[in-house]
């Protein structure tokens, strides 16, 4: 069984197809295919307020390969969400309708729909009871926030601080002092706060700082990280140190708001599960389909 998530973001479209696995009661899901396309749709919608008719044409054309793709692999349920760029674009649903015609049924999700598809993995709950984690997602055009404690949902907020819209000089200082203001607000109250980073760019500070997934970075790796990376070029990020084109540059602002997150919610240490939006998805339709069965199963034992 495979079941399939589409991610259309600020910065990247991703398709993720996933193997689903039953032992018993226990579901799982490992990796099969991830498909990440650079379609940098923030650059349009966060300026122009639009997607334009070239980048239009483009993820058409790419919902039209995953469709294509899906039906190769076999997926039998998928779920496709949009978010920030899609959210502020004036032609947002006549591309969702467009797509619709691909095959593909589009969701164009708010920031707390996206925020609860992200933490729905429950990873929280793998990392320790009687602790306090700051769950932060930094994407092109948004950054959800999610505090934990004792493994259950305290708050929650999405904030239009994305990597693209900071490039593009539309992020707002207001919104900046907003986050700032409720990071401080929900964490002050508990001695000690752990961070939970997703998303691609903290993926990748973290493979930068260590091959070994979740181990945690410390508040002064992450900034001698970005010092590191800021005395490169844009151009040398991409060809002394190997970045790729579409993240050489978006890695800068999305350090500074990691760090600023770390900074005011006094967080230790981040941790990087290395995991993102799709993951939840795939989550989300196994809560959805095979969660209820395995219930009424164990019920009528």
């Amino acid at each position: 069984m495979r079941y399939a998530a589409i991610d259309i973001g600020s910065n990247a479209v991703r398709l993720l197809i996933a193997d689903i696995i039953q032992n018993n009661d226990i579901v799982s899901f490992k990796k099969n295919t991830l498909v990440r396309v650079p379609l940098r749709l923030g650059d349009d919608a966060f300026i122009d307020r639009k997607i334009s008719e070239p980048k239009a044409v483009d993820l058409v054309k790419t919902m039209s390969a995953f469709r294509n793709l899906m039906d190769v692999y076999r997926v039998s349920e998928y779920m496709a969400c949009a978010t920030s760029a899609m959210r502020e674009a004036e032609n947002g649903s006549v591309l969702v309708n467009e797509i619709k015609d691909t095959g593909i049924d589009l969701q164009i999700i708010d920031g707390s729909e996206e925020a609860r598809i992200i933490y729905s993995s429950h990873i929280e709950q793998h990392l320790g009871n009687k602790k306090a984690y700051l769950y932060i997602d930094v994407g092109g055009g948004s950054t959800e926030l999610s505090v934990f404690a004792d493994t259950k949902l305290v708050a929650s907020a999405s904030f239009n601080i994305g990597t693209i819209r900071i490039l593009d000089n539309q992020d707002k200082e207001e919104t900046w002092e907003e986050m700032k203001t409720w990071v401080k607000t929900h964490t002050r109250m508990f001695k000690a706060v752990y961070g939970i980073g997703t998303g691609g760019n903290i993926n990748k500070l973290s493979r930068l700082a260590s091959d070994k997934e979740d181990k945690p970075i410390s508040y002064a790796k992450l900034k001698s990280l970005y010092e590191y990376l800021s005395s490169f070029s844009l151009k040398d990020r991409i060809n002394v140190l190997g970045l790729n084109n579409d993240r050489a540059d978006v890695i800068i602002p999305a350090c500074e708001i990691f760090l600023t997150l770390m900074k005011y919610g006094h967080l230790r240490q981040i941790i990087v599960p290395r995991v993102g939006l799709v993951d939840g998805i795939i989550q989300t339709l196994i809560d959805k389909h095979l969660l209820p069965t395995l219930q009424e199963t164990a019920i009528s034992r």
